[in-house]
């Protein structure tokens, strides 16, 4: 099972510079573990906010569990976020500051069957960063395509 489940949100390395990552374990019901096992998830939209002293993920996408019945989860539910409190506090000051924010990344099984979250602390890019982005993509694709 492990490897095999790699969910990434494409979308955040091209909308933000991401300046330093965290792997979080995510508190999951049954059904949402069985969605994740079948790839039936999305993390585009999603973003992380502190609750009080806890950290959740906001607007996670999971699709109700196929064989589900009447104990099948909310599919854009708030998720629990485990990190130790040392990162914890770290993430609350940097999240302080103007401008900073909290992105999933990248959703995974590891070896252990466990669903974790990798979540980056990024900063926002303005339009000419994006266009400088697209740039060195092009360039790059270029390059290989030549080699």
């Amino acid at each position: 099972m492990a490897g095999k489940i790699n969910i990434r949100n494409k979308r955040a390395g091209f909308e933000y510079f991401l300046l330093e990552k965290f792997i979080a374990g995510i508190v999951l019901t049954g059904t949402e573990i069985k969605s994740i096992r079948a790839g039936k998830a999305s993390i585009n939209e999603g973003y992380c906010a502190f609750i009080g002293d806890e950290l959740f993920v906001k607007n996670m996408h999971i699709a109700e569990y196929e064989y589900g019945t009447y104990n099948n989860h909310e599919p854009k539910r708030d998720r629990k976020l485990l990190l130790n409190a040392r990162e914890l506090r770290k993430l609350k000051t940097k999240l302080a500051e103007k401008g900073l924010t909290l992105i999933p990344t990248f959703l995974f099984i590891n070896e252990r069957g466990l669903a974790k979250l990798e979540i980056a602390l990024g900063k926002g890019k303005k339009l000419y960063d994006k266009r400088e982005t697209l740039k060195k993509k092009d360039v790059q694709r270029e390059i290989d395509r030549n080699a």
